[in-house]
């Protein structure tokens, strides 16, 4: 199938396609002409990456994960300790993210930091 199929399939853009390939997530064969030519499963493929985009992982990490991924999602071990440690650093993050919101909730209700109200907070 050329480009323009897959476009049409998978709902992704050329430009998109393109980048996945420079990623290494996408390997098309080449006509004799040049052109790009993508086989069925590069369909399946498509919705993977993008499932996996959707799911925060980036592409070097997708590049790693991508060839453990078989079926419908059923993964081996080495994609579920790559996935682990993703969550897991996403979990830290959320951590992170709930201190910010709650020191940026006590700046505005002028309580601020350790219970000192801020001088910033008659202004």
């Amino acid at each position: 199938m050329k480009i323009g199929d897959l476009v049409e399939a998978t709902g992704v853009s050329h430009r998109l396609l393109r980048y996945y390939e420079e990623q290494g997530l996408l390997t098309p064969e080449r006509s004799p002409g040049g052109h790009r030519e993508y086989c069925e499963a590069s369909v399946r493929t498509v919705r993977r990456i993008r499932a996996l985009l959707a799911a925060g992982l980036p592409t070097a990490v997708i590049r790693d994960v991508l060839p453990c991924v078989t079926g419908e999602f059923d993964l081996d071990a080495c994609t579920l300790d790559t996935l682990r440690e993703h969550l897991s650093g996403i979990d830290q993050r959320l951590s992170e993210l709930t201190e910010m919101r709650v020191a940026v909730s006590q700046i505005i209700d002028g309580i601020g930091i350790d219970g000192v109200r801020p001088v910033f907070a008659s202004v």
